[in-house]
């Protein structure tokens, strides 16, 4: 089988892998579960200078990554035929969701575009199918946190690389709640102790107590997304 492919276009490809070099990332990385190539945008930058940017047309802050310098580098990057999504790193794009996570970790791999500046040339993002992709609703400087943040997420996913494939299956997100809480030894710490119910050793309300508790902390702290999954359930009206 082959591997899981990540390609990274960035103008500071130095900043790669990154975490993504330690743990079960960068085990994963190093036993070939999956790989990781860096694309240096300016490559292909304009003139003796390399350069990548310029004014915003119609005036404004900031520069611009010009859409002929970044074609150019996907067009050198990417080899004909070469159907792994094409995301674009941006705040202004649609949430990352452990649902799309988990979509991308059963694919051939995925292509990663990241920005600088105030942003790139929207007319790129048509001509090479980018679809952009956001982390929250907050600015970075560019897009290789986020990518790293993305590539973290789907990595782990990938068989192989947890320790237990049961271990991503009752996370956060995966059942539409967040995850239950966990305890540990000691039995007893400063006062407080583990629930009884834990230590009882019948399944069958260990997990009907996990399933409440899910559910309470994701009704005082995401009640979001139980409407969402309450409104995918609603059948549809004819």
């Amino acid at each position: 089988m082959s591997s899981w492919r990540a390609t990274v276009f960035t103008l500071f490809p130095e900043m790669l892998p990154g975490p993504l070099g330690v743990s079960l990332a960068g085990d994963a990385l190093v036993r070939g579960v999956w790989t990781l190539e860096t694309q240096d945008i300016r490559d292909h930058g304009i003139g003796r200078h390399r350069s990548v940017d310029d004014t915003p047309a119609g005036g404004g802050a900031g520069m611009v990554l010009r859409a002929d310098v970044l074609a150019a580098s996907l067009d050198a990057g990417l080899a004909a035929g070469d159907t792994r999504p094409r995301l674009l790193m941006s705040p202004r794009g649609a949430p990352l969701t452990q649902a799309q996570v988990r979509d991308l970790s059963q694919r051939q791999g995925v292509v990663l575009v990241c920005g600088r500046f105030e942003g790139i040339d929207e007319r790129i993002i048509e001509a090479r199918g980018l679809t952009e992709v956001s982390i929250g609703d907050y600015v970075l400087s560019g897009g290789e946190l986020a990518a790293m943040v993305l590539l973290d997420a789907a990595v782990r996913l990938l068989p192989g690389v947890m320790g237990k494939e049961a271990s991503g299956a009752e996370e956060s997100f995966e059942d539409g709640r967040l995850e239950y809480p966990h305890y540990t030894k000691p039995r007893d710490f400063e006062g407080r102790a583990i629930p009884e119910i834990l230590l009882s050793g019948d399944h069958a309300k260990i997990a009907a107590w996990r399933k409440a508790e899910a559910l309470r902390i994701t009704q005082e702290r995401r009640p979001d997304l139980l409407q969402g999954a309450e409104a995918k359930a609603e059948p549809r009206k004819r």
